[in-house]
């Protein structure tokens, strides 16, 4: 399949709540860096709190490779602005601060083997096993981003190691050449977030540092545009069931 073809078929999934596509159980959203998670699955997140359902969202990069050449944010601050940036933009979803878990791997070097990507998959497994999860959350395994891709490899060890579902998402995918080969995209849900769209704005802006010209001394520095922006400010979020 290509790219451009698998972003057509997204377009197409059933449309669906989270009980209709998920039954019951807990859900856990894995982010590959701070702001992922209000992207592409704030409604999601919304949805999940409001309606009851325990969601735990897990940051596995530390965030500090968006702006690598700051002197007033040097990778800790940067690191923990991020953080705090996290927990406020979760918290607009509607989740408390302990719904959210940092595995702080290094932005941009996320390892998809070894020892740290080992402890990663334990961290994630326990945390699904606490909220008794029926279902994970990651990144698109095609998203053009190597942290990403990482996140994915991450998510299918701790599927293997739970038995549940497993769904991916789309944060970079339209910046893929369309004509670029992916794994076939057969199965998946669309769902309605329209009546969290205040929710998810305020998430996605408390991620100031990505948004905004907070950090002003690193002209390299990452910021989404008002495209990017775009993209994620519709009425609907779309999640690919994933197989092997």
């Amino acid at each position: 399949m290509r790219a451009g073809e698998a972003m057509t078929e997204m377009q197409r999934f059933e449309i669906g709540g989270l009980f209709d596509m998920l039954g019951e159980g807990g859900l856990i959203v894995i982010a590959p860096h701070p702001d992922d998670e209000s992207l592409a699955c704030g409604g999601l997140i919304a949805e999940a709190w409001a309606t009851g359902r325990p969601v735990t969202v897990i940051v596995v990069s530390d965030g500090t490779g968006s702006h690598p050449r700051s002197r007033i944010y040097p990778r800790a601050r940067l690191r923990a602005l991020r953080e705090s940036e996290a927990r406020h933009a979760v918290s607009a979803l509607g989740p408390p601060p302990r719904c959210i878990k940092f595995l702080r791997l290094p932005d941009r070097f996320v390892p998809s083997q070894g020892v740290a990507a080992r402890a990663a998959v334990d961290e994630i497994v326990t945390a699904a096993k606490q909220i008794n999860a029926s279902a994970l959350f990651v990144s698109w395994r095609h998203d053009p981003h190597c942290d990403h891709e990482a996140a994915y490899g991450l998510a299918r060890a701790a599927q293997s190691a739970l038995g549940v579902a497993l769904y991916e998402y789309s944060v970079w995918g339209a910046a893929l050449k369309s004509s670029a080969r992916v794994a076939p995209v057969t199965a998946g849900f669309r769902l309605p977030v329209a009546r969290h769209r205040a929710r998810k704005r305020r998430a996605i802006a408390a991620h100031r540092s990505q948004t905004t010209g907070m950090i002003a001394d690193d002209p390299t520095g990452f910021r989404l545009s008002r495209a990017d922006l775009m993209r994620f400010a519709g009425p609907f979020e779309n999640f690919i069931a994933s197989d092997k």
